[in-house]
């Protein structure tokens, strides 16, 4: 009588443990890299193609591979996975840039355009030790952070919701209304320094 008790106490513990696998990567956010065939030419990637940072010169367009998905006039590179549905959570440190733009933005944004140009890109700025959100060019100041070593981003499909988050508090600083019509993917700016990404994070409890 004792044997079928513990087998059914270890195939229990074994059930909890799997429905607690399950719930941790429910709760995870996509992987991504940043994909090269989209970077500016002033833009090189590094770190396995999870970094990105910014040369004054750049790479010479000619010695470029040419392809319609490479930003032409701005200084942006996309992430090669698209979002459609759920929750999901990243993270950027920032090293030695003073202005940047991080957020989403539509798969077959204009490649001639710059994310927070036109409205089909959400992003929140920083520039001249200020942040603000953007959104076809109109910008709204976002209080209540200072200058980031590392910042999180939550995006909420459903709830067509993209928020800045402060990771040294783990608190929302401010939430972005978004009009999400089909895939969206991570989005980069920077004209300085270098932006280091952390993605397949689980979304932190709380948020």
């Amino acid at each position: 009588m004792v044997l079928p008790f513990v087998r059914s106490l270890c195939l229990c513990r074994w059930g909890a443990k799997r429905l607690g696998v399950a719930a941790a990567e429910a709760r995870r956010g996509i992987s991504f890299k940043l994909e090269e065939k989209t970077a500016h030419s002033s833009l090189a990637l590094f770190k396995g193609d999870t970094g990105v940072k910014y040369g004054l010169v750049g790479l010479e367009p000619t010695k470029v591979a040419l392809n319609v998905e490479r930003f032409r006039e701005w200084a942006v590179v996309l992430a090669d996975t698209a979002v459609t549905s759920g929750r999901h959570y990243w993270e950027v440190t920032v090293k030695r840039s003073q202005q940047f733009r991080i957020g989403v933005a539509d798969v077959d944004m204009s490649r001639d355009s710059c994310i927070g140009v036109d409205d089909r890109s959400w992003v929140f700025t920083y520039a001249q030790r200020k942040w603000h959100t953007m959104l076809a060019n109109e910008k709204a100041p976002v209080e209540g952070i200072g200058q980031p070593e590392k910042v999180g981003l939550l995006l909420e499909y459903e709830a067509q919701k993209l928020s800045l988050v402060d990771v040294s508090r783990v608190a929302v600083v401010h939430t972005l209304q978004t009009d999400f019509r089909g895939p969206v993917v991570p989005a980069f700016a920077l004209w300085d320094g270098e932006l280091l990404t952390h993605s397949g994070l689980q979304v932190p409890e709380g948020l």
